[in-house]
């Protein structure tokens, strides 16, 4: 995935391309959050998209680059951009990981090898992937399937969304 690739100049966001839905192609609300390291680098992206009105987000798509201490979890334990969902949603609920399957998707003429994890919550839908510059992407939607059309509308967002002005 030649579009997948760490930037040369430094922007004044993330250091890497963040794979994601476009904000134009998605109906409700969107946030965006980065995960700062003491250093100032970030860490990592996440994207809040809303469907309900600011009653909760419909998906959380996280891209954490190789190093970042969200990507550090124990067996078990839900990746960072599910406990997010489960924040933003107030669900206090103890939610484990109790399985995975490895599945193979096209993502245009690419393959991904997709990871589907199974939660203790059956409501929360969780899919992670590896890109091809070591950034590990993880979707995590609340109350619906993620189906194998969603990685045909991901897509590298442009780095003025994640600048400070």
């Amino acid at each position: 995935m030649s579009f997948l690739r760490r930037r040369s100049a430094t922007p004044a966001g993330p250091d890497f391309d963040v794979l994601a839905m476009d904000p134009g192609d998605w109906p409700g609300n969107l946030g965006a959050g980065l995960l700062p390291a003491p250093d100032g680098s970030c860490q990592g992206v996440f994207l809040r998209y809303d469907l309900y009105g600011g009653r909760g987000p419909a998906m959380i798509i996280g891209n954490l680059p190789q190093g970042s201490p969200a990507r550090d979890i124990s067996d078990g334990e839900v990746p960072f951009e599910v406990a997010q969902l489960l924040i933003a949603l107030e669900n206090e609920e103890d939610i484990t990981v109790v399985g995975s399957e490895d599945i193979p998707v096209m993502q245009g003429d690419n393959l991904l090898i997709v990871r589907r994890l199974k939660l203790s919550e059956s409501r929360i839908s969780c899919v992670q992937f590896d890109r091809s510059d070591n950034v590990l992407v993880t979707i995590a939607a609340w109350d619906r399937p993620i189906t194998d059309d969603l990685y045909t509308l991901l897509k590298p967002l442009p780095a003025e969304l994640f600048q400070q002005g």
